[in-house]
């Protein structure tokens, strides 16, 4: 154990990838969302793909006990769960193709459909009808497959949500508890599949740290009242999430 951790602090960037955690807790704990987005264009080109996924998804389970105790009597439990159950069906699909395929052309698909999509969404475009246990089934069995496949569990779930009617405190609460649960569902998947290695659990844990201080930060900043600039805020994460996610900037590709 001394020795494992004596390797993960020597890891070559730990430093940048410590502060970039810090940020996207922050972004988290305000948004909901959006720290994966954050995360993975910096962790993916310091670390393997498959590590950077991992030990993300192990720290990212700070938020059971920073933000998700709050956000769990603002959502709906059924279609949530509906998501979330879906997503954990579809995950280990995504995880295969992390693990033996070339995620290029997968990549390029997630940014040009949520870049069309983000373009509805200020385009004014939402859809009026309530969902139906078949739309949220689909859209976490979507999210778990993207989730699986490059770490970026959120966007098609949280671009779901800004298109419909629920209140801004309620979309970031569902956020937040589909988010953190699929984190810690997506745990053992990957260990069946072989990539949650030692270090990869070991970075995580040093992670917790920043990235549980950062969502207390901004879980502080939220103000439900300020739904416009929320929204404001949600839709510049995601254009800096698609930005940053064009292959074309992956060293690695």
């Amino acid at each position: 154990m001394p020795d494992l951790l004596a390797q993960t602090l020597a890891l070559p960037g730990l430093s940048l990838l410590i502060g970039v955690v810090f940020v996207a807790g922050v972004v988290y704990g305000f948004a909901g969302f959006g720290a994966a987005m954050v995360v993975m264009p910096v962790a993916a080109m310091l670390l393997p793909i498959e590590m950077a996924v991992a030990a993300f998804n192990v720290s990212a389970l700070s938020s059971l006990v920073t933000v998700v105790p709050r956000a769990l009597p603002q959502i709906d439990r059924r279609g949530t769960m509906i998501m979330i159950l879906s997503a954990a069906v579809s995950a280990s699909l995504g995880i295969w193709v992390l693990r033996v395929a070339d995620v290029t052309l997968l990549r390029w698909a997630v940014v040009g459909v949520c870049a069309i999509t983000l373009v509805a969404l200020l385009a004014g475009w939402r859809y009026a009808t309530r969902p139906t246990p078949r739309t949220r089934a689909a859209v976490g069995f979507a999210s778990g497959f993207v989730g699986g496949a490059t770490g970026l569990m959120g966007p098609v779930m949280v671009l779901f949500q800004l298109a419909g009617r629920d209140s801004v405190a309620t979309s970031r609460a569902t956020a937040v508890v589909f988010l953190t649960l699929t984190s810690l569902l997506l745990l053992p998947l990957m260990a069946a599949q072989g990539l949650l290695t030692g270090t990869a659990v070991m970075l995580g844990i040093v992670l917790l740290v920043p990235y549980g201080a950062g969502t207390r930060v901004g879980q502080a900043l939220f103000q439900p009242q300020r739904e416009r600039f929320y929204r404001a805020v949600a839709y510049v994460i995601i254009a800096a999430a698609i930005l940053s996610g064009l292959p074309l900037w992956d060293a690695k590709g």
